[in-house]
């Protein structure tokens, strides 16, 4: 397997943030959906100041207009959007191509009925999946999803592995033997309370996938 990256996702404070970015994560994540309890309505300049240039800030959307995301990579210099609603080819393709190099993940909530046919017509408008929890709240859930599910996934993109991941999964994530594994995205299971991380817990987790 290929070094993996790792994305703290739910980011709101401006100490936390300082203090996870020191951890040198491969993924920063801001949730921009007002239904999540971490969401951010502003990525001001005292925050990002906070953030070394080689780490990735990503925007998470939940069917947001697409004005709106294009003003928010914009005005933040986002360098990843997360799509986690029920967004379409289009509207990725369109974000793709106005965002330049702007990374777009789609993600999705899987279970053991999920269809992998219907991401056919997303390999080529976006850089990487996610797979995630198959949840009503578009995420968040704390809980993991049967990562053999991901044996009926049999396209060559890139994805990230998400869904209530723990510390205790450090170990099972290392033994995963997939190529197209190429980031593991943590939130819930590393806070103290919404929006704020454990920074010791996720220097354990990163140093252990590391």
């Amino acid at each position: 397997m290929n070094k993996l990256k790792i994305k703290v996702c739910g980011m709101k404070l401006a100490a936390n943030i300082a203090a996870i970015a020191a951890l040198r994560p491969d993924y920063l994540g801001f949730i921009f959906y007002e239904k999540s309890p971490r969401f951010i309505s502003d990525v001001s300049a005292e925050l990002i100041k906070y953030i070394p240039s080689e780490i990735k800030t990503v925007g998470v959307f939940v069917d947001e207009d697409i004005e709106v995301v294009k003003k928010k990579v914009n005005l933040y210099q986002l360098k990843g959007v997360q799509l986690h609603g029920k967004e379409s080819p289009k509207c990725c393709a369109d974000l793709k191509s106005a965002s330049g190099s702007v990374e777009i993940i789609k993600a999705f909530g899987v279970d053991e009925n999920f269809d992998f046919s219907i991401l056919n017509t997303y390999k080529d408008v976006v850089d990487y999946f996610l797979f995630d929890t198959k949840t009503t709240a578009h995420g968040g859930s704390g809980k993991t999803f049967d990562w053999k599910i991901l044996d009926n996934y049999t396209l060559d993109q890139p994805y990230f592995l998400s869904g209530g991941i723990d510390l205790e999964h450090a170990a099972g994530i290392s033994k995963i033997n997939d190529e197209r594994l190429y980031a593991v995205d943590i939130n819930s299971r590393f806070e103290v309370e919404p929006g704020v991380k454990d920074v010791g817990k996720v220097a354990a987790f990163i140093k252990a996938l590391k």
